[in-house]
């Protein structure tokens, strides 16, 4: 069931009220690293994620880098070698100085229609290296286009390098019986880590993120789900415990290729691409959730 208000509390914070009944579920889409544009974006991958999210009537949290957006004209990174054919022909059609248009346009037409199923696009640091070096901002003129094609009152919100979506929860069976779940989404930091897989995060977000029970990264490509209790004392003064699920989802770019060369073959392992879909569960009382990677190797 689809929540019955979204708000949008500041810019890099969003809350979303949920009515609960026995039976009720709700699913989530989480995501982040798509590299859209990147030649090496695994793009039916992730179109079939999306298309399932449709189906299961599921919202859509990115944590950022949903822009590749390394062939800029003063780009240092730049090599035409990485770039989509079709972006090179529409480039020599309008101009060098169309790309990032080019790239924001070919976007809005792939996401529009989910649009009404995204939440928040996060920022993450192709985003911004972008808003630093050029003066535009992908994430916001994307929404934008987006937002421009809803019907009805949702807007998907333009969110930050880190930011919250705060759920909250009103059972129509027990009256008076309220309860929420907040989702930090953290883009990353931090290089590789191809040992640890970025694992030692988690004892440092647990220390300056006490409020948060599901928390969202991405960045290095990696992949885990993993869920730390807390002892927790109440204002009842009893004992009780509680979890918080950590998440880290791998993107969509198969950079590393077949090994041969390129920055991700000198740099790092090969990486799995893929999601993790968040499943919310009532009996009309509380609220449960689970989670499931749907993940694979890189394609060559």
């Amino acid at each position: 069931m689809p929540a019955t208000k979204i708000v949008h509390n500041s810019r890099n914070v969003l809350t979303a009220y949920f009515e609960i009944t026995g039976g009720w579920k709700q699913w989530f889409l989480l995501v982040s690293d798509q590299h859209h544009d990147s030649i090496d974006c695994a793009r039916k991958y992730e179109k079939e994620h999306l298309d399932l999210a449709l189906e299961r009537d599921a919202y859509i949290i990115s944590a950022g880098d949903t822009f590749d957006m390394m062939q800029g004209k003063f780009d240092p990174r730049k090599s035409y070698h990485g770039m989509r054919p079709e972006y090179l022909h529409e480039m020599i059609t309008q101009g060098n100085e169309a790309y990032f248009d080019i790239i924001t346009n070919d976007a809005i037409k792939f996401y529009s229609p989910y649009a009404g199923n995204f939440l928040v696009f996060g920022r993450g640091n192709h985003d911004t290296s972008i808003e630093t070096h050029n003066g535009i901002s992908p994430i916001s003129n994307l929404v934008f286009g987006l937002n421009n094609q809803i019907k009805g009152d949702h807007r998907i919100q333009a969110g930050g390098y880190g930011g919250w979506v705060k759920l909250n929860f009103a059972s129509s069976e027990s009256r008076g019986n309220r309860s929420s779940m907040r989702i930090k989404y953290y883009h990353g930091g931090g290089g590789d880590a191809p040992v640890t897989r970025g694992m030692i995060n988690t004892a440092r977000q647990a220390v300056y993120l006490p409020d948060a029970d599901v928390v969202l990264n991405g960045h290095n490509h990696n992949s885990y789900n993993t869920s730390i209790a807390r002892e927790r004392l109440n204002d009842a003064s009893r004992i009780h415990f509680d979890v918080v699920d950590y998440i880290r989802t791998p993107g969509y770019n198969c950079g590393y290729g077949d090994g041969h060369s390129g920055f991700e073959a000198e740099k790092m392992p090969p990486k799995p691409i893929g999601c993790v879909w968040m499943l919310l569960s009532s009996n009309g009382r509380t609220v449960k959730r689970e989670f499931t990677a749907s993940v694979k190797g890189g394609m060559v």
